[in-house]
């Protein structure tokens, strides 16, 4: 097998988990090309492997329907692949699965756990216990196309060479950083808590920085409201490079159990993830933190967590259960971790 393509359209959280798989492929397998058909804004997260292409199928364009998937899997065995790891395993692959079975050309795809994820997040009859985590998961596609990964060794991406702009922005103290947001309420710590979290560090770490991610319009409206010295505003303000380079150079992100978590991760960044209806045993958890690295809702309060795997459905005043986790929880995790951080320099 000389040429692999790699579905992983969405999530960015998912597509950041898959960064030191296929990083650890491309080192291990260097002579393989690899194509990753992913959405192009993820492209820099794979700028460092030399072997890798990024093709962004247009799924709303020429590609979109059963004829646009047919026109897709066409580009693709012209373009010489010869095997197929589908890490993704939605709609959209599995038409694309029956069109390869024509070619014989190998298609593997994710075991994504559905039955034991099902159990896991049972109101009736849950089974909590930890479950396989996704990059595990994503090397066994690989496992089963004949290229075992090992992992026993971590595939930390080193920080990024910081642009101008981003170095206008570092500073001498520490770097902290804030994702406040999240794709679901159920997952999202209140902001006015976190905005109280913001102010602490703000003045526990009155030398240091700390930056504030996240997306769209609502969200860079709530956050411009916050005005502190040393508290900068990063909503809609770099480019996904320059946010991933910024990101490299942090000396700890605080984050819910969303996307930003697993791009600190992918660096090695110490991060404290904070969990409501979700929980780290469905596999999500950011790429080698530590266990203690997460603080978590009270089960004993909200013993139907977790609720559901990405935090969509809980049951009525679950929304709340992240309320559990306290500020000052927040902050003392926070110097601890920074505290382990300044005694490792």
């Amino acid at each position: 097998m000389e040429h692999l393509a790699i579905f992983r359209m969405s999530a960015m959280g998912d597509v950041a988990i898959s960064v030191p798989v296929v990083t650890a492929f491309s080192e291990q397998y260097p002579d393989v090309k690899i194509t990753y058909l992913t959405r192009p804004l993820f492209a820099p997260m794979f700028s460092h492997i030399p072997n890798l292409e990024v093709f962004t199928p247009e799924i709303n364009g020429k590609h979109s329907g059963l004829s646009g998937l047919y026109k897709l899997y066409k580009e693709l065995i012209a373009k010489g692949i010869d095997g197929v790891a589908d890490i993704h395993n939605v709609l959209r692959t599995n038409v694309l699965k029956f069109y390869f079975k024509g070619s014989k050309i190998p298609f593997k795809q994710i075991d994504k756990g559905r039955r034991e994820k099902r159990a896991l997040t049972s109101y009736k009859c849950k089974v909590f216990e930890p479950l396989k985590p996704s990059y595990e998961r994503y090397a066994d596609v690989f496992a089963s196309l004949g290229f075992p990964i090992n992992l026993s060794e971590p595939y930390i991406l080193p920080p990024e060479e910081p642009s101008e702009t981003v170095q206008k922005l570092l500073c001498e103290g520490v770097h902290i950083g804030v994702a406040p947001f999240a794709s679901y309420i159920g997952k999202q710590y209140p902001f006015e808590k976190m905005c109280e979290v913001i102010t602490a560090l703000s003045q526990r770490y009155d030398s240091g920085k700390i930056y504030i991610f996240g997306g769209g319009k609502e969200e860079e409206e709530q956050v411009s409201k916050i005005n502190l010295p040393n508290a900068e505003n990063m909503v809609g303000k770099l480019s996904f490079k320059q946010e991933l380079e910024l990101i490299s150079h942090l000396d700890i992100m605080i984050a819910m159990d969303s996307g930003n978590a697993h791009l600190s991760a992918m660096y090695g960044v110490p991060t404290l993830t904070l969990w409501g209806v979700t929980h780290p045993y469905a596999g999500f958890y950011p790429y080698l933190q530590p266990k203690e690295n997460a603080l978590l809702a009270d089960r004993e309060r909200y013993p139907l967590i977790p609720t559901s795997v990405y935090g969509k459905k809980y049951p009525k005043g679950y929304e709340k259960a992240i309320e559990t986790i306290t500020i000052e929880e927040i902050m003392a995790k926070t110097e601890a971790i920074l505290s382990d951080l300044t005694e490792e320099k």
